[in-house]
């Protein structure tokens, strides 16, 4: 790729202090050179957004709002070349990579379109009390590989629109769109307001202690989510944190096996698995399981798994060599444990293929079962209990999302009620709505992202309590 990439620092596009490699998961050659940011550059990028948060936060949310919007419609009228670069990079099919592009476009209009609005407390015997709510500064955002763009915009919303200025990392194996999204950013916003660095793993424990940052937002493993609340403890600095998830479908007796099938595989399937509320672990009632078990196999032994450009493409690669291997050693464990009925390999060939995978006859013990995978590989288990399977879907120390499936949605949404998870979906899957709050449970998160609540993440209360004084 001919393309240089430069960091995004008080408005200017600058060369890292060196440079890394990125690597092509679908070839393992290298794809790009991405600037690599030293410590006096983050020092630099919390600088200016330091320097920039005062006016920033003066301007009228409709002005911030106006500005959010252009950067929407900018970043839109380059979906393509976004969608070729995030499939180049992550590795996702180009039709997977332009829908995360036309969300990322939904989630910035959507949050353009909100306000924060003072709250009335009291207002009575000449005593008025409100809720007013304040920015907090600068705010660090650190990103994942999975969804780069529209996780970054998850976070980027909210924080512009309530008056913040942001420091955004991405992870170092998809770095490329975030710098990306800064050039387009460069053209829009005031120097300083958002600034974007890249390192190699280097500079997140020094982004979260940084004495100049009042929060961090992260979307990440629940391993590292753990040391960036550590970090940011330091400081007593707001955190958010949308973290790993095990989440479980629940397909009870009247759900239609095969319509069940089908939209448990696309839930466990889409991305390589490698979504934080894929399904990860199927429950199917002991009365439609040898049917549902015969159809997901049958979808899974009919996947196109190839590079994301190419014709028919549904799975792509796993993005990255860690998490391949990760996936790897599962799935040598689960063969030996369970029954492998399609997939169970890595493919081989160049690039970090895995066919969809599905295993039967698991304990619940089995690692497939308790850990977080994070790929195209998905554990079916047979219940005969409604009270028996809730049981084994809370006990697990995620709690991020799950799903239940059935005809009767009456009885559908009282098993819902049950399932210890921040989000539970009835008859669908990955239902995300900027309006609608998202957020974990347990060890899969802390505070929100998306709908009011997300916005107001990005806020401190502050309570004005007047009285009248005595004619």
């Amino acid at each position: 790729m001919d393309k240089q990439f430069s960091l995004l620092i008080d408005g200017q596009l600058v060369p890292g202090a060196a440079t890394f490699d990125v690597i092509n998961p679908a070839t393992e050659t290298v794809l790009a050179q991405a600037p690599r940011a030293d410590m006096a550059q983050l020092d630099a990028a919390v600088a200016a957004a330091k320097r920039a948060f005062p006016a920033w936060a003066a301007r009228s949310q409709d002005d911030r709002a106006a500005l959010i919007d252009q950067l929407a419609e900018a970043v839109h009228a380059r979906t393509e070349e976004f969608a070729q670069l995030l499939t180049a990079e992550q590795g996702k099919p180009l039709d997977q990579a332009r829908g995360e592009m036309m969300a990322t476009y939904f989630v910035l209009k959507a949050f353009a379109g909100m306000r924060v609005t003072d709250k009335v407390l009291r207002e009575e015997g000449g005593n008025t009390v409100i809720e007013h709510r304040t920015p907090l500064g600068v705010c660090a955002a650190i990103t994942p590989w999975n969804f780069p763009v529209v996780l970054l915009a998850n976070k980027l919303g909210p924080c512009l629109l309530t008056g913040n200025t942001m420091v955004a990392k991405p992870a170092p194996t998809t770095p490329l769109t975030t710098l990306l999204l800064g050039e387009v950013i460069a053209q829009i916003l005031p120097p300083g307001v958002v600034n974007v660095i890249a390192d190699v793993n280097d500079l997140g424990g020094a982004l979260s202690t940084h004495a100049d940052v009042a929060k961090v937002a992260f979307t990440g493993s629940t391993a590292t989510g753990k040391k960036v609340m550590a970090s940011a403890a330091s400081g007593v600095k707001r955190v958010t944190l949308e973290l790993g998830g095990n989440d479980a479908a629940i397909v009870l007796d009247d759900m239609p096996a095969k319509l069940a099938a089908e939209k448990v595989y696309q839930g466990a399937m889409v991305n390589a698995g490698q979504v934080c509320v894929a399904i990860k672990r199927a429950y199917v009632h002991e009365t439609v399981y040898d049917e549902f078990l015969e159809e997901i196999t049958r979808l899974a032994q009919d996947a196109v798994v190839d590079e994301g450009t190419r014709q028919g493409v549904t799975i792509g690669p796993v993005q990255n060599k860690m998490q391949f291997d990760k996936v790897s050693a599962l799935l040598a464990d689960a063969r030996e444990r369970g029954t492998v009925l399609a997939g169970g390999a890595p493919l081989d060939r160049p690039g970090y293929f895995i066919a969809p995978t599905i295993v039967a006859d698991l304990d619940d013990d089995a690692p497939l079962v308790r850990e977080e995978q994070f790929g195209p590989v998905l554990p079916v288990l047979k219940f005969s209990d409604v009270d028996d399977v809730i049981a084994r879907a809370n006990d697990s120390d995620y709690g991020l999302g799950g799903t239940v499936w059935g005809k009767d949605v009456a009885r559908a949404m009282d098993v819902a009620r049950r399932i210890d998870t921040g989000t539970v979906w009835v008859n669908q899957h990955l239902a995300i709505d900027p309006a609608i709050p998202f957020r974990g449970v347990k060890q899969s998160g802390l505070g929100g992202e998306l709908g009011e609540a997300g916005l107001l993440e990005y806020t401190q209360a502050h309570i004005i309590n007047a009285v009248s004084l005595p004619a």
